[in-house]
Order: C-alpha cells, then structure tokens, then sequence
C-alpha cells in the first residue's frame, strides 16, 4: 500500500479514496474507474488494465515518467 495511505488500512473497515494519481491506488481491494461521471470500469489494478482501455492509457501515461 501506499505510504502516505498506509494510516488508513484498518481491518473491517470501508475507506473511499479520490486520486488522479493512480500510484495511490494501484493497491486497493477495489477500484471504480469514473469516465465523465460515469463508472466505466471496476475491479483491481491489473483487471482494470485489461478491461479498461482508458483506464490503461492513463497508467501508461503516469507510470512512463
């Protein structure tokens, strides 16, 4: 998990997380993917990229720097 978020990881709790940097997500138990107000995709990280083409261009584009 991420170090910034690891405060948040408690058992048997629900935790909502807003990022535009997908790093902070990468390691989430579930990820809604919101295309212009819309859930286009859901699942973990590498089911996303698989199943979200736009979900994987963005991490194709943040993680080449």
């Amino acid at each position: 998990m991420n170090a910034e978020l690891s405060f948040l990881a408690v058992k048997d709790r629900t935790t909502l997380v807003i990022a535009h940097r997908l790093s902070t997500i990468v390691d989430a138990d579930t990820i809604y993917f919101i295309d212009h107000g819309t859930v286009s995709g859901l699942g973990k990280h590498e089911e996303l990229i698989k199943s979200t083409p736009l979900y994987a261009e963005y991490v194709k584009n943040q993680f080449k720097k």
